[in-house]
């Protein structure tokens, strides 16, 4: 119902446009286009959810399409992780291609082009292009080699490719125009040399490499697709896009076509991946997954679910104006997302010990719902018994009136799901720290009997001492001290937030126990085992957990600052 009660975005609009005309003959083809040096993050996310999702509602195809164009920044190890990012977020490919299953149409595309006239063979530096390219306003320079004859350029091409010309030596360059104002148009750089690194999937079968501008429209073109999107930053080069496939399709025959749209930009958060990799590979994270990165392996190892994330891609829209989120909306999706699934657990962050001076027995087994309220969602089973991990905050040795916990004083206190207790007294090692809080139960006023209704003005948390766990509990919070890094002055990685990862040795519940013996796999087949540690906030179990050490990292605070 909601699919069909939601507006269309202007993408859908034109694509139902395009339906109702016939355009292409009613066919609808999309593809995600990656390029495979890095790990997706969920700015790409957002365009995952469009190009698959247009498919999806239209019944048409997306086919996923590796921009493998670089081997210098390429590896194999990105393109698994990307397949497998897209499939956990719920998506289907038609097919998977690469940008290097046309590198033989492209290269005979360029060879068209400099037998027509319209390409031809640079041997001047990066540098000196760059200078003679001149300004918005003012015209370039023509290269000295701009005219060279057809069968120069042909032969010097071709001995690019049979690598008898150095890296950086020499690159094709497309003869258009460099008084153009668009200035992608001042003869870009169709092809460059790489010989210093073997291309993942050809190996060193080229040595000429196409640039992104000449590839991405042609592979469409060779590939089907009829609605190539991409982010606002490409608008400037849909002229250029354009211009290549006139070259070689006759008008009024099938051509794709580019849409723009704006890309995600998250307060406290980078985006570029660049960036990301300084972090990664200079140890200021612990990797792609850590979970303070913006990565899909990083959100899903935070404890972030895919129907959470393509929830929040789907509330923040998609327009042609570019702005910032909030970072607090996908919290709010996620911890909507949580709040009605995530099993409640105690869990105590700074105990000290609670022994009840007239429980004499050996211990008992309290039963209670998972979510309060909710028995249909399952029971657990919680040990209790006459020693008690409780929090240190919960206990003032002497209290004002506006203290309702525990308290010497005849003040009453439930523990959560069982009895009611009264604090009697304390003991102190030689600093004057509290080591023990004592305290008297009343053993008819167990939760669930008809003794257990009398309320409290306060209820406690509390775990069993001999049955509790020990666990590690990682609080992550936002990487970045800032709200936009990326337009602050200075260096970015001096922005960090130095409290982004406070690590805490916590004691939980038993009933976690099984945790340590079913194996967690963020990267592989995904087992995402969410809590909600009452009043601390929603955790996940980390991959790190073994059978000796359980491992949890929260995924949001219960606190929602998100103005709705």
């Amino acid at each position: 119902m909601e699919e069909q009660e939601r507006s269309l975005n202007f993408i859908e609009q034109i694509v139902e446009k395009d339906l109702a005309e016939g355009v292409n003959n009613g066919r609808i083809q999309t593809r995600f286009p990656p390029e495979p040096n890095g790990y997706l993050h969920i700015g790409h996310v957002k365009a995952v959810c469009l190009d698959f999702g247009i498919a999806e509602r239209y019944n048409g195809v997306c086919n996923l399409r590796f921009d493998d164009t670089n081997p210098v920044k390429e590896d194999v190890e990105y393109v698994d992780s990307i397949e497998r990012d897209i499939a956990w977020l719920g998506f289907k490919w038609g097919h998977i291609y690469y940008a290097s299953d046309y590198f033989q149409q492209l290269y005979d595309l360029a060879i068209r082009f400099i037998k027509e006239g319209k390409a031809y063979v640079d041997e001047q530096t990066a540098e000196q292009i760059a200078e003679q390219k001149g300004t918005p306003t003012e015209a370039g320079v023509a290269s000295p080699y701009r005219d060279r004859p057809v069968e120069e350029n042909l032969r010097l091409f071709q001995a690019m490719q049979n690598g008898e010309i150095p890296e950086g030596k020499m690159v094709l360059r497309a003869k258009i125009d460099m008084a153009n104002p668009n200035m992608h148009f001042r003869d870009p750089i169709m092809y460059r040399i790489i010989t210093s690194h073997p291309h993942h999937r050809t190996g060193h079968t080229w040595n000429v490499y196409p640039m992104y501008d000449f590839a991405h429209g042609q592979s469409d073109y060779f590939e089907g697709v009829t609605h190539s999107i991409c982010t606002l930053e490409f608008v400037v080069h849909r002229p250029l896009y354009d211009y290549f496939i006139d070259q070689f399709v006759p008008q009024g025959e099938y051509r794709p076509h580019q849409y723009e749209f704006n890309r995600l930009n998250i307060t406290y958060t980078v985006m570029s991946k660049r960036k990301m990799l300084q972090l990664v590979k200079e140890g200021l994270v612990a990797g792609w997954d850590d979970p303070r990165m913006p990565t899909v392996c990083g959100l899903r190892r935070r404890g972030y679910t895919a129907k959470a994330i393509r929830e929040f891609i789907d509330r923040i829209g998609y327009t042609k104006v570019e702005g910032m989120i909030d970072v607090g909306l996908l919290e709010h999706t996620i911890r909507e997302n949580l709040k009605e699934t995530a099993p409640r657990i105690c869990a105590i962050f700074d105990p000290v010990k609670l022994v009840i001076t007239n429980y004499e027995g050996e211990g008992e087994t309290i039963i209670a719902d998972n979510i309060d309220g909710h028995e249909e969602l399952g029971t657990r089973e919680m040990q209790f018994g006459k020693e008690l991990w409780i929090e240190r905050g919960d206990f003032l040795e002497e209290a004002d009136n506006k203290f309702f916990r525990l308290s010497p004083g005849g003040r009453e206190v439930r523990l959560k799901s069982s009895y009611i207790i009264q604090a009697t007294g304390c003991e102190k090692d030689a600093e004057g720290n509290i080591t023990t809080v004592y305290a008297t139960y009343d053993p008819n006023s167990k939760s669930g009997t008809e003794g257990g209704n009398r309320k409290t003005k306060a209820t406690i948390n509390w775990v069993e001492c001999r049955s509790a766990l020990d666990a590690e509990a990682r609080l992550y919070d936002r990487l970045f001290a800032v709200e936009n890094p990326a337009a602050e002055e200075g260096d970015f990685r001096d922005m960090l937030n130095p409290e982004s990862l406070v690590v805490k040795n916590i004691k939980v519940e038993g009933s976690l126990r099984s945790e340590l013996h079913e194996p967690v796999m963020v990267n592989g087949v995904e087992q995402e085992n969410h809590y909600q540690l009452l009043k601390q906030g929603y955790f996940v179990v980390d991959p790190d957990t073994t059978a000796d050490k359980l491992v949890l990292n929260r995924t949001c605070s219960l606190k929602d600052n998100y103005l709705k």
